[in-house]
């Protein structure tokens, strides 16, 4: 199974922000032949402060990435934190994605997996990788057609995250595609007081060592300039490095 490459800025800030990732990631798809997939969110639901940026919300989201979707000829993926989000979500979306805090809302999951489209189901920082086949067993039950499965580390004490790589081939006993979540697992949750903090220096390590588990998949937030980003910004990685991860996994 050929790996896919699901990459953009955690949330849409702008037209030009959309379009300026969509530029550089359909040069890297064109240079390398890969399955690169448009990442981004039209509401960021889970925000550690009532006053963090969310988004432009569902309908001005939605149509945002239609854009993209049209004029780069991209897949798009994004997160629905409600139910009633799935079937608009999925008229524009290729994937929809369930948030890891939200992967054991039975309601969610079988709102997606009911859309038909490809359901990425993120591993919640507290369950255990064995954990996961029951929130896949419900978009199996549900109907889903193809289901993934996103390791992004596990809580470690306070505002701290750490990856056991194990849960990458435990997880493939019963799910063909499991993503390795490269950026959102070097977070450190709520770590600068009302926002979240992380260590980006990580996230190429991140990848390879997923890779040697068995990963088939990688999911990557980038930006062209994180430290002004509106969400995640310690995290994420420079759009400028982000063909230099990619060589180092094919």
């Amino acid at each position: 199974m050929s790996p896919v490459f699901i990459a953009g800025p955690c949330v849409i800030e702008s037209q030009e922000l959309l379009d300026t990732v969509a530029k550089e990631l359909v040069r890297i798809n064109t240079i390398y032949n890969i399955n690169i997939i448009f990442k981004a969110s039209f509401d960021k639901a889970n925000r550690t402060s009532l006053y963090s940026y969310r988004g432009p919300g569902l309908e001005k989201g939605l149509q945002m990435l239609a854009d993209i979707k049209d004029r780069f000829g991209l897949k798009i993926l994004t997160d629905i934190h409600e139910q009633y989000q799935a079937v608009p979500a999925a008229e524009v979306a290729d994937i929809l994605q369930i948030p890891a805090f939200l992967c054991r809302q039975t309601d969610l999951v079988v709102a997606a997996a009911k859309t038909g489209k490809i359901v990425n189901i993120k591993k919640a920082q507290f369950l255990s990788a064995e954990d996961m086949q029951f929130p896949y067993e419900k978009a199996t039950e549900a109907g889903a057609t193809e289901i993934w499965l996103t390791e992004r580390g596990n809580s470690f004490g306070y505002n701290n995250l750490i990856v056991d790589f194990r849960n990458i081939p435990i997880m493939k006993k019963f799910a063909p595609r499991v993503i390795m979540d490269c950026t959102h697992c070097v977070q450190r949750p709520g770590g600068l007081m009302g926002a979240t903090g992380g260590d980006r220096q990580y996230v190429p390590m991140m990848a390879k060592a997923a890779k040697a588990f068995g990963a088939n998949g990688y999911f990557f937030e980038v930006h062209p300039n994180p430290n002004k980003a509106k969400s995640d910004g310690p995290n994420m990685v420079f759009l400028k490095d982000f063909e230099k991860i990619i060589v180092s996994l094919l």
